[in-house]
């Protein structure tokens, strides 16, 4: 007849339902921090493409602008609604005098400001690109 000794070494054949816990423990923790990184990575990518896009409108709203072949003072409202966004166009004729590299005196300049007003995240926001011209381009 065998007798089957306990095993003294310490040597086990199992997990504990404890060291299972905890592993599972350890694993959520784990989980729901690859989750919120994930989320704010999503969140940052969707900002730079709002940016990226409220970027290429002001740009062409400039190129636009620049394209006026003569320029009055006042300013033109755009509505963009498939993009939920006003744009505005100011031209003002600067009055300070301006001196090219020569020193010579440049009359006739004007400052073009573009502005896209837009809500995000249910914050009304702004962003502006500036540009001089020359009065008599054309």
């Amino acid at each position: 007849m065998k007798h089957h000794r306990p095993n003294i070494r310490g040597h086990r054949r199992g997990y504990l339902l404890l060291e299972v816990v905890l592993a599972m423990g350890i694993f959520a923790m784990v989980a729901a921090g690859f989750t919120m990184a994930l989320h704010k990575a999503a969140d940052a990518s969707d900002m730079a493409a709002r940016e990226m896009q409220i970027t290429r409108v002001l740009e062409s709203s400039l190129d636009e602008a620049l394209s006026v072949p003569v320029l009055e003072e006042g300013e033109e409202v755009q509505e963009l609604e498939e993009r939920s966004m006003e744009i505005v166009t100011l031209y003002e004729r600067m009055e300070d005098e301006l001196e090219n590299k020569d020193g010579q005196v440049l009359q006739e300049m004007w400052r073009i400001t573009v502005t896209a007003y837009f809500v995000e995240n249910g914050t009304e926001m702004s962003r502006s690109a500036v540009t001089w011209r020359y009065g008599r381009l054309y």
